[in-house]
């Protein structure tokens, strides 16, 4: 697994430092890009040389998070109509074309979001002291923390371990996460659409599995209902797929940036359509499209195509504050809901990007600016040099 130190942008080898090679000059410096094929180990060839595996580290901190590259290629969305357990929504199967991705190895785990979660208290203390201050001159660089849990009891009943999958976070929260990581390390991560997400949960597959249309097998690639009775279990301990990507069946279900759509007729029409146009913007906090099934669920569920739609007045019912969070679930299915990292070979534009990264719902936004009139919430402004205000002010 090659490894990547983030202050210096340098390709650092499994055996031993690299500093920057001829190599790594020849493939512009770039994070994940190798001028030369590796003699083992995923690869993906691309104009810049191959796109390889990598390991970044989130900046100022020990936690790492290991990135797959994951071929480009062609493939039907959804279900056929004679897959068994088929909901209504997964058709009618829509041809889409994939450009070259990396996708997190793994869920996001519980030592990487709660790097993201002691911003809250960052952000606060910045305000509090005058520094770092948002406003309209660069408030686009802003991001807001998720507010201390109300009750962490819920989220944290089956578990809190560093290398447990993250759960309870809503998809702004989650859109937030992306938004920070992008900023302290210049590198572009999002959450991936319903396209995205299939596509890389499939690889290559066209069964309703990964594996296979049988779920007999489902116990070597998957924690469900019937052997995870004690919570999200630790990521990457199943099989992976093809693709080298572990948990896109079970553990927990992963949040995208779609909105429910009824079926895939609005993108029939535009078919081989990309993947990253196969999305409806949500004009609601509710209604977004989460994969791939959960501990918490039945073998059906957890099938590649299965689509599980979220319900902001029944997953925050035990919310007692008024606006509810935007950023936290308080009532299951929530337990079972978290996020993988994706990242385009080639990077979005920039509107694209803040698509991805930002709410569009008239609901999310306005719940956020009342939290943050409220004194319940606050900007923080997310760049390279953050890391090392946050230690100055500790």
């Amino acid at each position: 697994m090659t490894t990547v130190a983030l202050a210096g942008s340098l390709l650092v080898g499994s055996a031993s430092v690299q500093a920057e090679t001829s190599d790594t000059k020849a493939a512009g410096n770039k994070v994940g890009i190798s001028a030369t094929k590796p003699a083992e180990g995923p690869s993906v060839k691309v104009d810049e040389g191959y796109m390889v595996p990598y390991s970044l580290t989130i900046p100022g901190t020990d936690v790492t998070i290991d990135m797959v590259p994951v071929p480009g290629g062609t493939y039907m969305m959804g279900s056929p109509e004679d897959e068994s357990d088929r909901g209504d929504d997964e058709g009618p199967q829509v041809e889409v074309v994939v450009d070259p991705i990396w996708v997190a190895k793994t869920e996001t785990t519980w030592a990487q979001y709660k790097e993201f979660m002691r911003l809250y208290a960052i952000f606060k203390s910045f305000e509090a002291d005058g520094k770092r201050v948002v406003d309209d001159s660069n408030v686009v660089d802003a991001i807001t923390a998720p507010t201390e849990l109300y009750e962490p009891s819920f989220t944290f009943e089956y578990g809190e371990d560093p290398q447990q999958a993250a759960v309870t976070m809503t998809q702004y929260s989650a859109q937030q996460f992306t938004k920070w990581l992008t900023g302290v390390t210049g590198t572009q991560y999002r959450l991936p659409t319903e396209a995205e997400w299939e596509y890389a949960c499939r690889a290559g597959s066209k069964t309703a599995f990964s594996w296979g249309d049988s779920a007999d097998d489902i116990d070597d690639y998957a924690w469900y209902f019937d052997n995870a009775d004690s919570g999200q279990m630790p990521v990457g301990t199943k099989k992976p797929n093809a693709f080298g990507l572990h948990d896109m069946h079970g553990n927990v279900a992963e949040i995208t940036v779609n909105s429910h759509t009824e079926d895939y007729t609005p993108f029939k029409k535009s078919e081989p359509i990309n993947a990253t146009d196969v999305v409806k913007w949500g004009e609601t906090a509710s209604g977004v499209v989460v994969r791939g099934g959960s501990w918490e669920g039945d073998p059906e569920m957890l099938r590649s195509a299965a689509r599980l739609v979220s319900d902001d007045e029944a997953w925050k019912e035990e919310d007692p504050n008024f606006p509810k969070s935007p950023w936290w679930y308080t009532s299951d299915p929530a337990r079972g809901v978290g996020f993988r990292l994706f990242r385009s070979y080639r990077p979005l534009s920039a509107e694209a990007i803040r698509k991805f990264q930002s709410a569009s719902a008239e609901d999310v936004l306005s719940d956020v600016e009342s939290r943050i009139l409220g004194g319940r919430g606050g900007y923080g402004l997310v760049d390279p040099s953050l890391p090392e205000a946050m230690k100055d002010q500790q």
